[in-house]
């Protein structure tokens, strides 16, 4: 039976902790360095304290180790592998190659999205290599997920919530040239989010201050069935800068949709333990994001970008229909509270926005008033009671467990059995006490036993098997109770047992003969490598020997297709190419590849 994980993000161990609470059946968490996430790394004994929760619920840690190296890191990257290693840590996620020369412990190791998984021949390799799980580009279809599977046998991991990079991960170049700051040592300076002109070869300006590479935020959360059929073994959430009141939220929303496919399924599971209850209703409106997209998963879609901002919009609320000089109305279905944060898109198409200071009955009191019309459609990027909510407990977590009472000659015995099966008994010796109420005494040892709201663990089931009915103080059961669950968590750990890296295949050639830049090799090592395998030139990456008369993205996205423009589409242009996007005195050329429906970003030459 294949196993079905959610795998939630980290950014911390707050985050992290959020997310096993939450349902997560792994979480992924940046190392102290390294990770391409610059601004999320943490300690060691942070990964450590969050191992030792996760595996509780047998829930994984997976830490990003995802940026490319030097050949004077190597030798830190090598000694933080084994610290990793010996914090349990259960995988690494890796993008440089170099790491795979080390001297390693037998960790399991995930290729990171950053190595552009975007075909059968790279998947493939990198399986045969000794990776047990590939990250996919996010940018396949329903129908390519489906045929890499049919050809390989790795794990497939899949985005299916949060931000979108516009250029393919690991083939962004864009902010290493302009401002030093590589994409792929977890830098990025975001030239996806900012507003650009569009003019043409004369000159024409053909779009105003729009920002033309910023993607709506991607949601498959109504295709979770379709993507574990294609052969999906792990559902990814983006989102390693979010905070736990987002990883509460999406993992929630998430751990609720699998549950539901999973409960109806007798060919999956879930990859961990436990049965999260939530206290509140997620809802993925009411966290950070752009607007939602299944992206390219079901072919090229329209609207996928979000060129009027690239801020969260929230949840549509309604339209004004009254302004007087210190209140308006919204007509609504939804509540709107004191402290909501409220966003409109203004006359000039830039999104504005108010805090509510006060509600009374429809009038709506901002703590400023705003420039608005009527008619003017209102979203809340900010619900204040639902964050007040998402501050407090919003989940609990449990283990079910059978418990079983019986008589020894000696004295009595308790028996525990978790949902995996893991079995503990420990044998008590005591004076044996006819109860004068048989019913009562029973009440009691069920009542003692099922106390289990300090642990992670919940009785679904308590038998007592005994030759007549015991009288026992409360006060033994408890402290019995006590010592057959601390045996029960000390067998669950000692139990657990972490994957090892899968040895590598014979006879593996990579499916190229040279390795431009795009192969992101900054390293001798990762060079020696790729020429074990058969690449007979290995050109520097970017990051050390950039050459700005090189496509600096690679996009799916199309601006032309967005814009309706797009020639196969049969639209006769009115402007000359090549087009051009610029950004205050920065300006770059786009080139359309039609034939693969891709389109590039290149510094505009002199």
């Amino acid at each position: 039976m294949r196993t079905i994980e959610l795998l939630s993000p980290a950014k911390n161990l707050e985050c992290g902790l959020a997310a096993i609470n939450h349902g997560a059946d792994a979480v992924y968490i940046g190392a102290p360095l390294f990770s391409a996430r610059a601004a999320a790394g943490n300690s060691i004994e942070d990964i450590a304290a969050l191992v030792r929760y996760a595996h509780r619920y047998r829930s994984k840690v997976l830490v990003a180790l995802n940026t490319v190296l030097t050949d004077e890191q190597l030798p830190e990257v090598q000694k933080l592998i084994g610290q990793l290693y010996e914090a349990g840590a259960d995988a690494l996620i890796v993008q440089d190659m170099g790491i795979l020369q080390l001297d390693l412990p037998p960790i399991d190791l995930h290729a990171s999205t950053q190595t552009d998984n975007r075909t059968v021949e790279k998947v493939k390799f990198l399986q045969d290599v000794g990776f047990s799980r590939v990250v996919l580009a996010r940018e396949l279809t329903l129908n390519q997920i489906r045929n890499i599977k049919k050809q390989t046998d790795v794990e497939l991991e899949c985005f299916v919530h949060g931000s979108l990079c516009v250029s393919y991960s690991g083939q962004c170049y864009i902010s290493e040239a302009m401002t030093g700051r590589s994409a792929n040592r977890g830098e990025c300076a975001q030239y996806c989010r900012l507003p650009y002109q569009l003019t043409d070869a004369n000159g024409e300006v053909l779009v105003k201050n729009k920002h033309l590479l910023s993607l709506k935020d991607l949601d498959l959360s109504d295709h979770l069935e379709e993507l574990i059929d294609a052969g999906v073994t792990s559902f990814k959430i983006e989102g390693r800068l979010k905070e736990a009141d987002y990883v509460k939220n999406i993992t929630a929303y998430y751990r609720q949709k699998l549950d539901t496919i999973l409960e109806r399924r007798m060919d999956v599971k879930k990859a961990s333990a436990g049965k999260t209850t939530f206290f509140f209703e997620p809802n993925p409106d009411k966290s950070f994001r752009r607007g939602a997209t299944d992206y390219f998963l079901n072919g090229r879609q329209p609207n996928i970008s979000q060129p009027e901002t690239p801020k969260s919009i929230g949840e549509e609320i309604g339209q004004i229909t009254y302004i007087s000089g210190q209140f308006i109305e919204i007509k609504s279905e939804k509540e709107i509270h004191n402290g909501d944060g409220l966003s409109f898109f203004a006359k000039n198409g830039t999104l504005s926005g108010f805090r509510v200071n006060r509600v009374e009955g429809k009038k709506i009191f901002p703590a400023e008033m705003p420039v608005i019309e009527r008619n003017t459609v209102v979203y809340r990027n900010q619900d204040h009671e639902f964050d007040k909510m998402l501050a407090g407990k919003t989940s609990e977590r449990k283990i079910g467990v059978k418990m079983l009472f019986s008589e020894t000659p000696t004295g009595f015995s308790i028996r525990l059995t978790d949902e995996e099966g893991i079995e503990v008994k420990v044998d008590f010796p005591a004076v044996k006490e006819p109860a004068k109420n048989a019913e009562r005494a029973n009440q009691t040892i069920e009542s003692q036993l099922s106390k289990l709201g300090t642990t992670i663990y919940e009785a679904d089931q308590v038998e007592i098997s005994t030759s007549s009915a015991w009288f026992l103080q409360a006060s033994h059961l408890n402290e019995w109770r006590r010592q057959v669950v601390d045996l029960l968590e000390e067998t669950r750990e000692k139990a657990y047992v972490t994957r090892t890296r899968k040895p590598a295949a014979k006879d593996i050639v990579f499916p190229e003969k040279k390795l431009t830049y795009l192969g992101n090799v900054t390293n001798k090592q990762a060079g020696e490598f790729y020429k074990q395998f058969g690449v007979e030139e290995v050109m520097p990456g970017f990051e050390v020997k950039a050459d700005l008369d090189v496509p600096l993205m690679f996009c799916k996205h199309c601006i032309k297709y967005s814009l309706g423009w797009c020639p196969k589409e049969g639209y006769k242009a009115t402007f000359k190419e090549p087009l051009y996007i610029t950004y205050k005195d920065q300006q770059f050329q786009l080139d359309f590849d039609c034939k693969k429906c891709e389109m590039m970003v290149m510094k505009r030459r002199v």
